[in-house]
């Protein structure tokens, strides 16, 4: 394997350092004194305002967060999975129709499909972009099929362009699921503009996290938008006036202006994420740990996670545990074989794919703010694991910037 130590370093970050843990898998928005002054400044004003549930403060951050993906209409609403829910309900997507759903992906993804009323069909992504393709979609339309949940998943974006045209031919919605993407582009678009609707997440760990649940449903179409706004206030428009059966899944108003407050700074956060991951990819050109495949020139990653295949995942887990650097496993089960979709139909012969990744993917720590001793220390563990060396010390505390 040529994964490369710092150079700088005369011997492994990891003996260098001393004791003690040093890197976590992320760090949330209480590790930054000045970022957190301000948000609990922006607190202090939605407390004082009394805007908890929409109001000025969700309208806001509609406009300014629409105006930055570039799309025309923004829906806050209480979660990701809502999200997807609201957007597959807004297209009349329901019971008797079919969902087609990538299995490698956060349970969330499948779950949408079912609350909606709908059957998930789950296929195989393939194993050079780890994503679903217009191929794999093109063989997966059944009679029943009225739409398709690409995800961009870990950051990445699925290629668009032709997954839209088989869509388009076979007359089938397109609901991109965006949770991990937020800010990344194809082709000159961000990722979720370009379907009949996107879907995000902005649960605290995401690229652009609140202080608890949020999401937002974005689309070109009026009617979806207009459609979406009624139903997450349960149907109501005016007060009282309840046109159909909606539900409670509005953005909070205290959500909406912590997102208003870190969307400045997101265009400066997912460049610091792409540039770890070119510091991680660089190390890791092959052998006992495979970096994420790099995007075309034409597309983008923004890097919410960084995982990485290994053969020997639990063997390369423990050491880096044994070496203070904290990892994650997403996912470890395939949709297709969680028992909450026993039953629900996927590809004759299983999703060899799919079962491969989840089956050897590891989460290195990525998050904005890490610093670049902990990356350097990171990447050395790494190293030290791939040249049989089990016996290193664990790391010091390396801190963050």
């Amino acid at each position: 394997m040529a994964l490369h130590a710092n150079p700088d370093h005369t011997g492994p970050a990891l003996r260098s350092l001393g004791g003690g843990a040093s890197v976590p898998l992320l760090e949330l928005d209480n590790s930054d004194p000045e970022l957190l002054a301000e948000l609990l400044e922006v607190v202090a004003r939605v407390a004082t305002s009394g805007g908890f549930t929409l109001g000025a403060e969700v309208e806001a951050f509609e406009r300014e967060f629409a105006a930055w993906l570039g799309t025309p209409y923004t829906l806050g609403v209480s979660s990701g999975t809502e999200a997807l829910v609201l957007a597959l309900r807004a297209l009349n997507i329901g019971a008797g129709d079919e969902v087609i759903v990538p299995s490698y992906t956060f349970q969330a993804t499948g779950e949408a499909v079912v609350l909606a009323g709908a059957t998930p069909r789950f296929v195989d992504v393939d194993p050079g972009t780890q994503l679903l393709t217009a191929e794999i979609l093109e063989r997966s339309i059944g009679p029943r099929t009225q739409a398709v949940i690409p995800v961009h998943l870990f950051g990445r974006t699925v290629e668009m362009d032709p997954l839209l045209a088989v869509a388009r031919r076979a007359g089938i919605a397109v609901i991109e699921d965006t949770a991990q993407a937020h800010g990344a582009t194809y082709k000159g678009r961000c990722a979720g503009t370009m379907g009949d609707a996107g879907c995000f997440s902005f649960y605290p760990t995401k690229n652009l996290g609140g202080w608890g649940d949020g999401g937002a449903v974005v689309t070109p179409h009026e009617r979806v938008a207009d459609r979406v706004q009624l139903l997450r206030s349960h149907g109501e428009r005016p007060r009282y006036r309840h046109r159909i059966v909606g539900t409670t899944a509005r953005l909070d108003g205290l959500q909406a202006a912590i997102l208003r407050a870190k969307l400045p700074r997101m265009d400066g956060w997912n460049a610091r994420r792409r540039a770890v991951a070119d510091r991680y990819r660089a190390a890791m050109t092959g052998g006992a740990v495979t970096p994420p495949p790099a995007p075309p020139e034409h597309a983008d990653h923004v890097y919410h996670l960084f995982v990485v295949q290994a053969a020997e995942r639990e063997a390369l887990r423990a050491h880096l545990t044994a070496c203070g650097i904290a990892t994650a496993v997403h996912y470890p089960v395939p949709l297709h074989c969680s028992e909450a979709f026993a039953g629900v139909p996927h590809e004759p012969g299983g999703l060899p794919v799919c079962e491969r990744l989840t089956g050897q993917s590891l989460t290195l720590p990525m998050w904005p703010g890490i610093a670049d001793a902990q990356v350097e220390a990171v990447i050395d563990a790494v190293a030290a694991f791939a040249a049989g060396d089990a016996t290193a010390e664990p790391l010091a505390e390396a801190g963050s910037s």
